[in-house]
C-alpha cells in the first residue's frame, strides 16, 4: 500500500510541477472548468492555444538538454514501471530538440491547450491532442523496451489504457491512466481505495455539483490582478490547511483521512485538534493564495518573451503595511534587461527597516496560540527581539538602497592563471547623505583613509587606495552623484553613473535582478576551448544559452509580488 502511495505521491509532484514549469497558464472554459471542483487545491491552465512548436523552436539548446540527474536516477533502475517512464520521458527530450518533430512524435497541434488540477488528492493533466495513434506509438515503443505492459478498460465512451504501478499481491491498487476523447488527452491516476466516481469525473464524463464555473474563481484572479483574460494558476492555501487540519472540510481532506486510516498513521495529528484548525485557518485566511498570470507574452520567429506576475495574496493589512514601510530605492539601470550582463539590487530603507520589522514581530506574536506548534514557534520568537538589529542598522542610517552591475568583461589567460582583460562594472549606494556614510566608514578602512571625496560630483581615482595592480587593467573611480555614492570602472558604467544625478531615491521597490546568460557564461567558455582545457558537457551548453532574465519583488495593496520576465533565442 505504501508503494501505492508514493507511486500516486511521484506523479502528482512530478506531473504537476513539470507542467506548471512548462505550460505557462491561460484563460477561461467552462466546458472544462465544470469538471474541475471549487475546492481544488492546485489550478493551472492554458485556455487559449499556447505555440508549443514556435516555442520549442524559440528554446536555447541547453534548455533541451536531458537532465542528467533523472536520467542516471531512472537509467539505473530496472523496475519496468521506472523504465517505462525513463523511455517516453526519454523520447520527449529527444523530440524536443525541434519543434516540428516534437508535435509529430507525440500527436501534438502546434498550438495546445492544456490544464492541470487536482480532484483532492489525485492529478489531472489534460492537452489537445491532434494524432492520437502517434502517442500510442511513443506509449507502445516504451512498453516494449520496459516490459510494463497496461490492460485496455472503457468507462462509459472513453476508452482507456491502465498501467499497475503498485506491485502484484498488494491489497490496494494505483493504475497510471491515459485517455483520449474528442481530440483531448486526460493523464491521471484510478485507485481501489479512493471514490470510484474520481476517474469518471477525470474523464470528463461527470461534471461536479460545486465546480470551479460556477465558482468563478478564474474571472476573480484576473479581475483582482490585471492578469491577462488568458492565464490563471493558482495555489489555495485555505484549502491546504482544511486538508491537513480537518478530517471532511473539503474533497482532499476526506481523502487523507481514508489513505491514513488504510496506512494506520496520521502525519498531521497533532494538527487535528479545534485550536489547531481556528489559528491554522486565520493565518490562511490572511494569506489565501498563491496566484501567478501573464503580464506579457510573445512567441515568433524563434524568438519567446513571457513575463508573469506571481502574487502571495495577503489580507494582513499590518505585514503588508510594515513591508511597505521598508521599500527602499532601485536604480533604473538596475532593471534593464538588455543593457549589461548581471545586475542586482536591493531596496531597503535602513531608517525604517527596524521599525518594521518589530511591527511584523509584534504581529506573529499576537495573539497568543494555544496550537502547539504555532505555541512552540511563538515561544521561540518571544526569546528574540529584533531591536538588536538597531545595534548594526545604525552605521547605514538614511541608506534607501544598494546595486550592483556587471556591463561587460573580458578574460585572458597567461601561462600562469587567468585574468581580467577588461571590466566595465558599477556599484552604487543611495542614502539620504552618502557623503557623511563614506566619512564614518574610513576609520575603519585604513586604505581609505586619504580619500576625500568631492561633493561637486567630479571623480576621486580608487586605484592607489585599493592598491589594484596596473596589469589589472581596471581603473576604479569614485564619485558622489547627487544622493548616490558610485564606485565604477568602464565608459558605460561612467555614463550610468552620470545619469544617475536625476534620479530621486524614491521608495520604488524591495529587489532587483538581471542577467544575460549568453553574455555571462560565453567569455568563460571561450578561454576554455582556447586553453584546451576540456569544456563538461552540462557547460558547453551554456555558451550558446540565449537566455535574458529579470526578477523583481515588490509590495502592494493585495501582497507580496514577484515579477518574472524571460526572453529567450534560438536564431
Amino acid at each position: 500500500m505504501k508503494k501505492a502511495l508514493v507511486a500516486a505521491a511521484i506523479l502528482a509532484i512530478g506531473a504537476g510541477g513539470y507542467w506548471a514549469m512548462q505550460q505557462a497558464p491561460k484563460s477561461v472554459d467552462n466546458q472544462v472548468l465544470a469538471y474541475v471542483p471549487a475546492d481544488t487545491p492546485l489550478f493551472s491552465a492554458q485556455f487559449e492555444p499556447f505555440p508549443i512548436k514556435d516555442y520549442i523552436d524559440a528554446l536555447p539548446e541547453a534548455q533541451k538538454q536531458y537532465p542528467a540527474e533523472m536520467k542516471t536516477l531512472l537509467s539505473e533502475d530496472d523496475d519496468p514501471r521506472a523504465q517505462f517512464i525513463f523511455r517516453v520521458l526519454e523520447r520527449y527530450f529527444d523530440a524536443s530538440k525541434d519543434g516540428q518533430q516534437l508535435i509529430d512524435t507525440f500527436g501534438l497541434p502546434e498550438k495546445i491547450t492544456s490544464y492541470f488540477y487536482t480532484l483532492g488528492v489525485l492529478p489531472v493533466i489534460k492537452l489537445d491532442i491532434a494524432n492520437p495513434d502517434h502517442l500510442w506509438a511513443v506509449l507502445d515503443k516504451a512498453e516494449a523496451e520496459s516490459g510494463l505492459t497496461h490492460t485496455a478498460k472503457q468507462l462509459g465512451e472513453v476508452k482507456y489504457r491502465a498501467y499497475r504501478l503498485t506491485d502484484e499481491g498488494e491489497n490496494e491498487r494505483v493504475d497510471l491512466v491515459f485517455a483520449i476523447d474528442k481530440g483531448m488527452l486526460t493523464l491521471t491516476l484510478e485507485t481501489s481505495f479512493l471514490e470510484p466516481e474520481l476517474l469518471e469525473t477525470a474523464l470528463g464524463l461527470k461534471p461536479v455539483q460545486d465546480s470551479l464555473a460556477k465558482a468563478g474563481t478564474v474571472d476573480e484572479i484576473i479581475k483582482k490582478h490585471g492578469f491577462k483574460k488568458d492565464s490563471v494558476s493558482y495555489i489555495n492555501h485555505q484549502e491546504l490547511v482544511k486538508a491537513i487540519t480537518t478530517l471532511d472540510a473539503n474533497q482532499m481532506a476526506r481523502q487523507l483521512t481514508k489513505i491514513f486510516k488504510l496506512i494506520h498513521d496520521d502525519p498531521f495529528v497533532e494538527l487535528r485538534s479545534q485550536a489547531c484548525q481556528s489559528e491554522l485557518a486565520g493565518i490562511a485566511a490572511n494569506w489565501p493564495r498563491t496566484v501567478i498570470g501573464y503580464k506579457d507574452f510573445e512567441v515568433k520567429n524563434k524568438r519567446a518573451k513571457i513575463g508573469f506576475s506571481t502574487v502571495i495574496e495577503s489580507n494582513n493589512q499590518v505585514i503588508l503595511g510594515a513591508l511597505s514601510q521598508m521599500r527602499g530605492f532601485i536604480p533604473a539601470h538596475t532593471k534593464r534587461i538588455d543593457t549589461g550582463v548581471f545586475s542586482m539590487a536591493l531596496g531597503l530603507d535602513v531608517n525604517q527597516f527596524v521599525p518594521s520589522i518589530s511591527k511584523i514581530w509584534d504581529d506573529l506574536l499576537t495573539p497568543s496560540y494555544q496550537c502547539e506548534p504555532l505555541a512552540q514557534l511563538q515561544g521561540e520568537m518571544e526569546g528574540q527581539s529584533p531591536a538588536m538589529l538597531g545595534m548594526f542598522t545604525g552605521m547605514a542610517n538614511g541608506v534607501k538602497g544598494v546595486s550592483f552591475s556587471l556591463l561587460d568583461y573580458a578574460l585572458e589567460q597567461d601561462t600562469q592563471q587567468i585574468s581580467l582583460k577588461d571590466l566595465d562594472a558599477i556599484a552604487t549606494l543611495t542614502a539620504d547623505d552618502p557623503a557623511t556614510l563614506f566619512n564614518m566608514v574610513k576609520p575603519f578602512a585604513p586604505e581609505l583613509a586619504n580619500v576625500n571625496l568631492p561633493s561637486d560630483g567630479s571623480t576621486v581615482d580608487l586605484g592607489a587606495a585599493l592598491q589594484l595592480p596596473p596589469s589589472l587593467g581596471v581603473r576604479a573611480q569614485m564619485a558622489l552623484k547627487g544622493q548616490h555614492l558610485t564606485i565604477y570602472t568602464g565608459e558605460k558604467s561612467q555614463a550610468i553613473a552620470d545619469k544617475l544625478v536625476a534620479e530621486k531615491p524614491t521608495a520604488n521597490g524591495l529587489f532587483s535582478m538581471t542577467a544575460d546568460y549568453a553574455k555571462l557564461f560565453t567569455p568563460a567558455m571561450n578561454l576554455m576551448a582556447m586553453s584546451g582545457e576540456p569544456i563538461p558537457e552540462e557547460l558547453e551548453a551554456l555558451k550558446d544559452y540565449r537566455t535574458q532574465l529579470k526578477v523583481e519583488m515588490d509590495i502592494n495593496a493585495k501582497g507580496i509580488v514577484i515579477d518574472s520576465l524571460v526572453e529567450t533565442r534560438n536564431d
